[in-house]
């Protein structure tokens, strides 16, 4: 059986409503599996782990960030940890039976849907980045969703997918296939 995890992180951990909404848009698609809800008050984010086969992931994935961009609202947004949207990182990890390369695809087809049809700009990073300033995370994040209404016109960091435009309610959304990785904050 092929399995994938996905990791996304979410700028809103004070309201427990909305974390549950998109905790349940991932637990309605079927053969989805959450592992883990994290919630950090300080940092107002919360990151979901949760598995299963590739499609379930990518359309629950993409649940969840259709159901964030609905209801958090970047311009009101105040949090310690670096972030640009609503779901700041969706991350697709490769499990069982699966490679890297399919991840990368899994993660294009997730961040085209989201550039498309939520009108969410999207960065690819790590293994699906196009461009070698979009493989790590913290420099895609350099100067956090209130400089990216500026960043986002200049040739060097038009999105990869979704409007070339800053969407100020949800910001903007990094997507990309990594290996596992253990985090933890002190």
């Amino acid at each position: 059986m092929k399995l994938i995890e996905c990791v996304p992180n979410f700028s809103e951990g004070k309201n427990k409503s909305t974390i549950d909404k998109i905790t349940d848009s991932i637990k309605s698609v079927d053969s989805v599996k959450v592992l883990d809800v994290e919630i950090g008050f300080d940092t107002n984010r919360t990151v979901i782990t949760f598995v299963g086969p590739p499609n379930a992931v990518v359309e629950a994935a993409f649940k969840a960030i259709k159901t964030a961009s609905l209801l958090i609202n970047m311009k009101n947004h105040k949090g310690t940890h670096s972030r640009l949207g609503a779901t700041d990182v969706c991350p697709i990890v490769p499990i069982s039976n699966v490679s890297m390369d399919e991840c990368v695809e899994l993660s294009k087809i997730l961040a085209k849907k989201v550039g498309e049809l939520l009108k969410i700009p999207v960065y690819l990073y790590e293994y699906s980045a196009l461009k070698k300033n979009r493989l790590n995370l913290a420099n895609i994040r350099k100067g956090e969703y209130e400089l990216l209404p500026g960043k986002i016109k200049s040739k060097e960091w038009e999105p990869d997918f979704g409007p070339k435009k800053m969407n100020y309610k949800s910001g903007a959304t990094v997507i990309g296939a990594r290996n596992l990785l253990i985090a933890y904050n002190v």
